[in-house]
């Protein structure tokens, strides 16, 4: 029974070491996008066993996403990359965002006769 015990507490470090290391490469990533658009602030949106959807969006109003396996990753990358995180993708922080001919295109996708959202 111990060496089942110690088994778990083994695989359990490696789990989390695995976990600290994917929120340093998302953290990493995040950086990135922020320094190239002046700073940046996000959201975390939880889209069922797929992960965490981590939305950026810029100084500059360019915006990206990014996909957790788990929010507490999600969390954790966005703690330490020290930017601010919004409950909700409404009001103010929406406003910041910037889009042009593509997104709109897209968007409207055949209703408007732009490309196909398929």
């Amino acid at each position: 029974m111990a060496e089942t015990q110690q088994a778990q507490q083994v695989d359990d470090s490696k789990q989390a070491a695995k976990a600290e290391r994917r929120a340093d490469r998302l953290a990493k990533q995040i950086g990135t996008f922020a320094k190239a658009h002046g700073g940046a602030e996000g959201q975390l949106a939880y889209i069922g066993h797929e992960g965490t959807r981590i939305v950026l969006v810029g100084d500059d109003g360019g915006w990206g996403d990014l996909v957790a396996p788990t929010y507490a990753i999600a969390q954790s990358a966005v703690e330490k990359a020290g930017i601010t995180v919004h409950e909700d993708f409404d009001g103010d922080f929406a406003a910041k965002v910037k889009t042009g001919p593509y997104e709109w295109s897209r968007m409207a996708g055949i209703q408007l006769g732009g490309p196909s959202n398929g």
